[in-house]
């Protein structure tokens, strides 16, 4: 059991290096966008990017996720540890492109500074902090159910815990999405009829717009019903002998 949990640590170990240098890429890249189009430094309102970039980046955000979900497949031994070490890569991989901003360029100034997280399928929004929460509670999980199934416990997600980790995770992503799905909705371009007029409604619209209301209760029921489920996962998970029967 000891050379099986080493084994585990050093698995860890090696996802982690490689998340923290993905993390670094992704922030340098980043650095050379903002010094493109915010060479006075990021904030709001947003610049338009061309369709074109704004496509590049889709395709670079794509392979970002492919590259992590790769990860985690080969690393895991089952389903389970599959999916966790791809959310412990990508936990990793978050915290470490703002530990990159920081200490290239001095971004963010604070943790609740907003920021540009994400373009797919429309631009997430929110403060750096929340992120920041996720990732940290995706490495929570990852190193605790992975561990404890890695130590010799018999560790199941049911169908209940698995609604409970989506419903909050899709909480989390409403905070996220409902600020720029609201200027979509309320600019009239998903209109049958929509024209010109409101494809330039959208582009002004987006242009002038300044979040500063972030839904922090929302995110926190979403954090707590996901971290409720973990722990029912926890709880519920049996030693196992070394004839294979559970304790």
């Amino acid at each position: 059991m000891k050379n099986s949990y080493l084994t585990w640590r050093f698995r860890f170990f090696w996802l982690a290096v490689f998340a923290i240098a993905m993390g670094f890429l992704e922030g340098i890249v980043v650095v050379y966008i903002r010094e493109l189009y915010y060479p006075g430094g990021f904030g709001f309102p947003l610049k338009l990017m061309s369709h074109e970039l704004v496509t590049i980046e889709w395709i670079r955000e794509i392979a970002t996720l492919v590259m992590l979900a790769a990860i985690g497949i080969i690393t895991g031994r089952n389903s389970l540890q599959r999916l966790f070490y791809a959310l412990f890569a990508f936990g990793i991989w978050d915290i470490s492109y703002y530990v990159a901003l920081k200490l290239l360029i001095g971004w963010p100034a604070t943790l609740l500074t907003w920021d540009l997280l994400f373009l797919i399928p429309v631009s997430w929004l929110g403060p750096v902090l929340a992120p920041a929460v996720n990732s940290v509670t995706m490495l929570l999980m990852a190193l605790l159910l992975i561990g404890r199934q890695e130590k010799g416990y018999y560790v199941k997600a049911g169908i209940s815990d698995w609604i409970l980790i989506l419903g909050g995770a899709l909480v989390i992503l409403y905070t996220y999405l409902v600020d720029y799905t609201r200027l979509i909705i309320e600019s009239g371009i998903l209109s049958r009829n929509a024209g010109n007029e409101a494809g330039e409604r959208f582009t002004s619209m987006i242009t002038s717009y300044v979040p500063d209301h972030y839904r922090w209760m929302l995110f926190i029921a979403g954090e707590v019903v996901i971290l409720a489920a973990t722990a029912n996962i926890l709880i519920r998970s049996r030693k196992y002998h070394r004839d294979g029967k559970g304790s």
